[in-house]
């Protein structure tokens, strides 16, 4: 009976990682506030599942995507709690991510050599070598939080001068200017 109920779990698992693999790549255009609602997507060369661990691992040109949300890196891995997704986290040369605000709004841009995303609180934080960007502003530092949620962004962390913050702002060009 144990080993039914174990084959039982590790069934239901693989479901939820092969839906996650298999979704339908969805290229319509989502407003923040649907992002976390939307299924992940993601596309990569392999995969592995561990259930003992509960966790999976994606690598080569990994894609993934929740809504308006698009993060492309080099491996992903994929922390589950109660067979619900808890943690991503992504690395690449740097990894890149792209999401769409608000339609009609700017994309918010931005990359780093290492992201952690937490679906559950809508939050993406950047580590190492972390950019974003909008419009004519960026943001620059070795740690970076963006709420996704209220498109609020937080570089640097408080004391630590390691973590220096840089900020760009564009001033508007002529021609902007005569729009």
């Amino acid at each position: 009976m144990k080993q039914n109920k174990k084959s039982c779990c590790l069934t239901l698992r693989l479901s939820v990682c092969c839906l996650l693999l298999f979704a339908l790549y969805n290229t319509g255009a989502y407003a923040l506030e649907s992002d976390g609602d939307q299924p992940i997507t993601i596309d990569s060369n392999a995969a592995t599942y561990d259930d003992v661990k509960a966790i999976s691992i994606y690598t080569g040109d990994v894609v993934s995507i929740q809504g308006s949300i698009r993060v492309k890196s080099d491996k992903l891995v994929v922390y589950f709690t109660n067979g619900e997704v808890s943690k991503m986290v992504f690395t690449g040369n740097p990894a890149k991510f792209k999401q769409t605000p608000k339609v009609g709004d700017p994309d918010i841009t931005g990359e780093a050599l290492t992201g952690e995303y937490y679906p559950k609180k809508n939050l993406l934080v950047l580590i190492d070598k972390a950019t974003v960007w909008q419009g004519r502003g960026a943001y620059s530092s070795d740690f970076i939080e963006y709420d996704l949620k209220t498109s609020l962004v937080k570089a640097g962390e408080k004391g630590s001068a390691s973590k220096r913050v840089r900020v760009v702002l564009q001033p508007e060009s002529s021609e902007q200017k005569g729009k």
